[in-house]
C-alpha cells in the first residue's frame, strides 16, 4: 500500500514557476514508476509526465515539454515536478500517481494509488 501527498501548488503569474512535490509512505517506494496528471473540475484527467522506478526513464505530454521536469529521489520517497513557464492554460488540479508496474505510462488507468492533488492557480 502506498500513500500519497501533494504539495506545492499555489497561486503564480503567467511565466513564473513552481515546484511539486509528491510524497509518498511505504517502503516500496523506490520500485514504483511515478506520474503526474492534471484535471479541471469535470474534464478527464490528462496525462503530464511520468518517471520510471529508477528515475533514469521520463515521458512527457507535447504540451509540457521543454516547461516542466519530473524527477524523483527514492532516498526521500518523493516525486518532484518542476514547472517553468506557466501559461494560464496550466491551471488544474495536479495529481501523482503510483503504479506498481515498473516502466513509465500515460495512461491513468494503468495507475494503482493516487494522492488528493493540489491545485495550481496561473494568473493572465
Amino acid at each position: 500500500q502506498v500513500q500519497l501527498v501533494e504539495s506545492g501548488g499555489g497561486l503564480v503569474q503567467a511565466g513564473g514557476s513552481l515546484r511539486l512535490s509528491c510524497a509518498a509512505s511505504g517502503r516500496t517506494f523506490s520500485s514504483y514508476a511515478m506520474g503526474w496528471f492534471r484535471q479541471a473540475p469535470g474534464k478527464q484527467r490528462d496525462f503530464v509526465a511520468a518517471i520510471n522506478w529508477i528515475g533514469d526513464s521520463t515521458y512527457y505530454a507535447n504540451f509540457v515539454k521543454g516547461r516542466f521536469t519530473i524527477s524523483r529521489d527514492n532516498a526521500k520517497n518523493t516525486v518532484y515536478l518542476q514547472m517553468n513557464s506557466l501559461k494560464p492554460e496550466d491551471t488544474d488540479v495536479y495529481t501523482c500517481g503510483a503504479t506498481v508496474r515498473t516502466r513509465i505510462s500515460r495512461w491513468s488507468t494503468e495507475y494503482d494509488y493516487w494522492g488528493q492533488g493540489t491545485q495550481v492557480t496561473v494568473s493572465s
